[in-house]
């Protein structure tokens, strides 16, 4: 009896051998059109004023945001050669050698600044309520995260540390590592798998991390929203619940994903020589995870503000709420006067 899973054969990165369509792109078409599904069903809910073409045009910007973002940060932030400071123009050139690659190489944390500066953008040109248009992002938005996810699995990327659990899980492209090493060969006994060759190479169970993320920052945390959405306190408090959340999961699920080799971790408070492979220690700190704590951060920065000034001009960035509000004060006024009179 084997204590693993092997990565299924017949999972191939394309849809089509030889041609140039992936599963991953696929992936990311179907997580657009569900948050456009959900936020649209809340656009509904609300009665919220935008028509089907304000709601197109909304995600427009942000998904153009998004890709923007996510593909810039991931070159400053996750690319250690000099390469695309060299040659600026291949961020966006999806062909490497000849064949078609695509843009491989997208940050989470850049898609984010960079979908929000898009409806952001938008929604002071349109002259729209910023916070319920991001409370609203905010609960479709993790739903569509799940498939950006899974197609990170369907690819074999993003895995995570070696394991001698039973739900590890072998990836072809995570590489061997040597059972000369004792950790190496410790968890190869384990998990009943047999070193080859004279340098004894093994491919070692590895935490299905990319399934974590799909779960818990997807679905799990999108069933949240969405049960509180109705019960918000405040406008602002979804998307800062989306926030909050998000950086807190993903801090914890990066201590089972692996970090990458070439960068390792930003912070180690405690300096270790452990391969990043084996152990993430508590004591050291990720990219992903430095970058979810700010944004977790700004998720409480968010609540505080929407709390603090829930009818102020600055939060919506628009005239036209600030007068209906107004009218609504008045209207309110107005009743509270003829209730008086009647007393």
């Amino acid at each position: 009896m084997f204590l693993y899973i092997k990565f299924p054969d017949f999972i191939k990165p394309e849809i089509i051998p030889n041609l140039p369509f992936r599963w991953y792109g696929l992936m990311y078409i179907v997580a657009f059109s569900v948050a456009y599904f959900f936020y649209r069903k809340q656009v509904k809910e609300r009665r919220f004023p935008m028509t089907d073409d304000d709601i197109t045009s909304l995600f427009t910007w942000s998904i153009l945001g998004l890709l923007l973002g996510a593909r810039i940060f991931s070159t400053i932030v996750y690319e250690t050669s000099s390469i695309y400071r060299r040659e600026p123009w291949l961020i966006f050139w999806p062909f490497r050698d000849g064949r078609f690659t695509g843009l491989q190489g997208m940050s989470y944390h850049g898609g984010v600044i960079g979908c929000i500066a898009g409806f952001l953008l938008w929604s002071i040109c349109k002259k729209r309520d910023v916070r319920e248009i991001a409370d609203m992002l905010a609960g479709a938005i993790p739903i569509g995260y799940t498939f950006g996810r899974i197609g990170n699995f369907i690819n074999g990327e993003l895995y995570g540390r070696a394991t001698a659990s039973p739900i590890g899980m072998i990836f072809p492209q995570a590489g061997q590592l040597s059972a000369k090493t004792a950790w190496v060969a410790e968890m190869a006994e384990k998990t009943g798998l047999t070193p080859v060759g004279p340098f004894q190479l093994v491919n070692l169970p590895r935490h299905p991390s990319q399934l974590y993320e799909a779960f818990f920052e997807g679905v799990f945390l999108w069933a949240v929203i969405w049960l509180v959405r109705k019960k918000s306190p405040f406008k602002g408090f979804c998307f800062g619940l989306y926030a909050v959340g998000y950086g807190l999961i993903r801090f914890i699920i990066e201590y089972f994903r692996q970090p990458d080799a070439d960068i390792g971790y930003a912070i180690e408070f405690i300096p270790n020589n452990l391969p990043i492979a084996y152990a993430h220690p508590l004591t050291s700190i990720s990219t992903g995870q430095l970058l979810s704590f700010f944004m977790a951060l700004a998720g409480i920065c968010i609540w505080i503000i929407s709390k603090r000034y829930p009818n102020s001009r600055f939060s919506y960035f628009c005239e036209e709420t600030v007068k209906e509000e107004n009218h609504q004060k008045e209207n309110r006024n107005a009743l509270r006067n003829r209730r008086k009179r009647r007393r």
